[in-house]
């Protein structure tokens, strides 16, 4: 009988173990895993942000985004001064009650910002125009209109031109081109261009919110918005040019504003008592123009930043439920959002429930 060595008895045994200790593991694992939920793998992609489109209309190019989700209701979105027409994906915060709402976001972009050429000729009624072009090729017919600070005279415009294009109107901390003209009208472009190149140079700067802003708590807001300004003022290769900007600031100035007494859709106008730049003395003119009392939201949290707080509120009011308020109930692991009628709101509210999402606590 041959005879095996102590060292060739350990190694085999050792193998041994160790091959067993595989099998033992590899085991285990398999149990694991048939314990693990099945995974799922999405059929389509997320979206990145509004999607850009072009058309040819009146010899320009003209842009615009469209978040084109099918079956969605359209709205026209009209940004603030110096955006883009991806700005309406600073609201994305709250896609998903966008979606639930059914409503699809459009925005046509404005002369001079982001991928639009700048033509020093072009004003209000080109806009207008460039909208119903959009509209036109998007089959839409009607729309509810929302429009965000210096979005306010480009709505203005587009509701008295087109009066039976608008379902309703949405003005959120707008601007109104009525009334007295801002204090910078009697300046030169010169004086205008040194003052916004200095301003717009860092568009973090540019589009910073005040420390104790409510948009703070969105998680990536702030990027986005430093994002957009880059994109108005650089994307082309402007280097911060102010030309447009000046361009658009004048636009401000022209009086008087139009005539919006063939308008029939319900208006809204969203204020934020603690707004320097569109103040509510401001923003209270749009009801001297409207040719109907709009409904008017004050707000004692907001300032210029009232259009992304109470979103949750302008999202329910352009979907036909402005006799509903969003209100956060409840404390803790038992807070949640509650869409109530106003009377069951107001009472909510005495109780301790805040406005708006419960996203915002």
């Amino acid at each position: 009988m041959k005879k095996v060595s102590t060292a060739a008895v350990a190694l085999t045994l050792s193998v041994a173990a160790v091959a067993g200790g595989i099998g033992f593991t590899a085991g285990a694992s398999q149990a694991e895993a048939t314990k693990k939920p099945k995974p799922v793998v999405q059929d389509a992609f997320d979206p990145l942000g509004p999607p850009m489109h072009q058309l040819r209309h009146a010899g320009r190019t003209v842009h615009y985004s469209d978040t084109g989700e099918k079956g969605g209701t359209p709205v026209l979105f009209l940004g603030g001064t110096g955006t883009t027409a991806r700005v309406s994906g600073m609201t994305e915060f709250l896609r998903t009650t966008r979606q639930k709402l059914g409503l699809r976001l459009v925005s046509v972009e404005r002369n001079g910002f982001g991928d639009t050429e700048f033509d020093p000729d072009l004003g209000f009624a080109d806009h207008t125009s460039d909208v119903r072009a959009v509209l036109d090729k998007l089959g839409i017919r009607k729309a509810p209109v929302v429009a965000i600070s210096g979005g306010g005279p480009y709505a203005a415009h587009f509701a008295a031109a087109a009066p039976e294009r608008v379902s309703s109107l949405h003005l959120a901390a707008a601007l109104p081109p009525y009334g007295d003209k801002p204090s910078y009208c009697g300046k030169s472009d010169e004086e205008l261009k040194a003052y916004f190149r200095e301003q717009i140079r860092d568009p973090r700067k540019w589009w910073a919110f005040p420390e104790d802003s409510p948009v703070r708590r969105i998680p990536g807001f702030t990027d986005t918005a430093e994002e957009d300004g880059a994109r108005s003022y650089y994307l082309r290769g402007q280097l911060g040019d102010p030309s447009a900007q000046v361009h658009e600031q004048k636009l401000y100035c022209r009086r008087p504003g139009p005539d919006l007494s063939h308008l029939k859709a319900p208006a809204y106008v969203y204020t934020g008592t603690k707004d320097t730049t569109v103040p509510p003395a401001t923003q209270a003119r749009w009801k001297e123009a409207l040719p109907h009392k709009p409904v008017t939201r004050s707000y004692d949290d907001s300032g210029h930043d009232v259009q992304y707080r109470h979103w949750d509120q302008i999202l329910l009011d352009m979907a036909g439920y402005a006799d509903r308020t969003a209100v956060c109930t409840g404390q803790g692991t038992k807070k949640r959002t509650r869409v109530l009628r106003e009377d069951e709101a107001e009472r909510a509210l005495e109780r301790g429930a805040t406005q708006g999402s419960c996203a915002w606590r």
